[in-house]
């Protein structure tokens, strides 16, 4: 399944939801661009505001990455309590995609790209998001992108 996504946010991110939002955001993963909390993942874009891009429910891990043609590759774990992955804009939480799923633990990879095209609050900036059953709940970062975030 390949969904694309377009969408307004504001603040420099978006959320995926596995359940039960957490009641308070800190800066954790401010600068890997992924914050984790268990069952809610907050993606920090470039852009302030309109999000583009693509998720997808893969039955198994993608080995196959071109590094090239990403500017920043960043995976953590989601743990889907409720039966359906969400994405959620900011600071609304207005549900933007919903998709069923079994609950269970999940490992999300997010690939952005064309964040250097960013000017102002809004750019060509993409984000492809994989997710696929997995226990590992850690943070990796694959490809980092330093900017002003």
């Amino acid at each position: 399944m390949n969904t694309k996504l377009n969408f307004y946010t504001q603040y420099h991110q978006f959320y995926i939801a596995g359940g039960i939002s957490p009641t308070e955001l800190d800066d954790n993963g401010y600068e890997e661009r992924l914050g984790i909390y268990n069952n809610f993942l907050v993606v920090y874009t470039e852009c302030y505001g309109p999000v583009k891009g693509e998720i997808s429910i893969l039955k198994e891990r993608n080995d196959s990455i071109d590094y090239r043609l990403y500017d920043h590759i960043v995976e953590g774990g989601l743990t889907v309590t409720n039966g359906k992955i969400q994405i959620l804009d900011c600071p609304n939480d207005s549900i933007e995609l919903e998709i069923p799923v079994k609950s269970s633990t999940y490992r999300v990879r997010i690939y952005s790209s064309n964040l250097s095209s960013v000017d102002g609050d809004e750019g060509e900036d993409f984000y492809k998001i994989e997710i696929w059953e997995d226990d590992n709940l850690e943070r990796k970062v694959f490809k980092n992108y330093n900017s002003t975030l």
